[in-house]
């Protein structure tokens, strides 16, 4: 008893870490998001300006999810973790301070940076704390990121209601989420023991490539899923009340329920997920959430008025909630030694998927109208749920089949 109690208590400090760390990041972009308006205001920036800036943010995440996964690997999710939330919380204050569209630009390469570091990171970390516990955590931890989005939206609502001023309140918030981070890092867990290599087998290095090629591929094919699924949220992220209004010519107010119900339905359904996938497995939940993600948004494009519309949005946001944590779990676990590698090529892509999303859309309505090009994220949810079981593991030489029931 006393050594069980001795495994639980680290793990679930560490659990609880992990939690803050979802939370705090999602708070500092939150408030972030918030403040986009008051930093154009005071740089003077066009919105078609902070449009391409916006890229910065984006090319800064992706080159810190790039460099953090390595990073990851070789020093441990308890010195990259929190060395991440520092980075990301105290950049937090730079678009703040920014004065010009030069500078705000550059504030926002370095808040993508660590943004990206922290996200592949504590989501590195995460797999970790799920290896540990022995079933899925990981759903929930999205789903905290996404309350850390709406204390954040609560506070900067109130801030700005007080008329205080973006750098003052950015720089408060920096200042907090440094401590907060450092604060929590000791309760992470400390690097995974490397594991000695397997012996070769006489005779059978071309199974061991073989094998070897195989996981490579299926982390790749996680990488292009978690490109479609998250496309499929930067289009709900930023077409969902449009699409509300131009089908519908809804009032702005009605319009932006859209959004509402599918980050609603989002954030609820990463709360439960983790307990469909401990009961029917992850392939399960992807197939299916997937599926119903395609059917809901099909009957938001062919719904006959707003009701059925919302009902079609919730039902989207519900699908796809689940599916993307499934993904960066599964290239966590594929290899415990490269699990920030493997989490930082899926992360990496997804997170270019969901700035491409809405981009790809706004074309697209050129040439036909918003319910069509809304078809584009129905058909990514579809190969999604037909590849589901790329989650599935590759068995190691000799090992024979991967137990399907374990996984479905």
């Amino acid at each position: 008893m006393q050594r069980t109690r001795s495994l639980t208590r680290p793990l679930r400090s560490a659990r609880r870490a992990t939690f803050g760390y979802f939370a705090l990041n999602g708070f500092v972009m939150g408030m972030w998001i918030v403040h986009i308006p008051a930093v154009e205001h005071r740089t003077g920036a066009t919105h078609a300006t902070l449009g391409w800036l916006l890229l910065l943010l984006g090319a800064g995440a992706f080159a810190g999810m790039r460099l953090a996964g390595p990073l990851t690997d070789r020093f441990g999710a308890r010195r990259a973790v929190p060395a991440g939330a520092v980075l990301c919380a105290a950049a937090l204050v730079l678009p703040g301070l920014a004065a010009d569209t030069p500078t705000l630009g550059a504030a926002l390469l370095l808040l993508g940076f660590g943004n990206g570091c922290l996200d592949v990171a504590m989501n590195t970390h995460a797999v970790q704390v799920e290896r540990g516990l022995g079933r899925p955590v990981m759903s929930a931890f999205h789903a905290v990121f996404s309350l850390g989005g709406v204390l954040a939206a609560l506070a900067g609502a109130l801030t700005l209601s007080l008329g205080l001023g973006a750098a003052t309140t950015l720089g408060a918030t920096a200042a907090v989420g440094c401590v907060l981070a450092l604060l929590a890092a000791p309760a992470l867990l400390p690097r995974e023991p490397a594991t000695a290599p397997e012996p070769r087998d006489p005779g059978g290095s071309r199974s061991g490539s073989r094998s070897g090629s195989r996981a490579r591929s299926r982390i790749r094919i996680l990488a292009a899923l978690a490109f479609a699924l998250m496309l499929c949220e930067g289009v709900a992220n930023d077409w969902s009340a449009l699409h509300l209004r131009d089908a519908f010519g809804a009032p702005a107010a009605t319009a932006a329920l859209a959004y509402g119900a599918f980050a609603t339905a989002m954030t609820v359904g990463r709360l439960l997920t983790d307990r469909l996938a401990a009961r029917f497995g992850p392939v399960a939940v992807l197939r299916h959430g997937a599926g119903l993600a395609a059917a809901g948004l099909t009957l938001a494009v062919v719904a006959p008025g707003v009701p059925a519309a919302l009902a079609g949005w919730t039902l989207f946001g519900a699908g796809l909630s689940g599916c993307v944590p499934q993904l960066f779990s599964a290239a966590g676990h594929a290899d415990p030694q490269a699990a920030g590698a493997n989490v930082s090529r899926v992360a990496g892509l997804g997170y270019l998927g969901m700035l491409a999303g809405p981009a790809v859309i706004g074309p697209l309505t050129r040439p036909v109208p918003l319910d069509a090009a809304l078809l584009l994220p129905v058909a990514c949810c579809a190969v999604a749920a037909l590849a589901a079981k790329a989650l599935l593991p590759v068995p190691a030489p000799g090992s024979g089949p991967a137990p399907v029931a374990a996984a479905e």
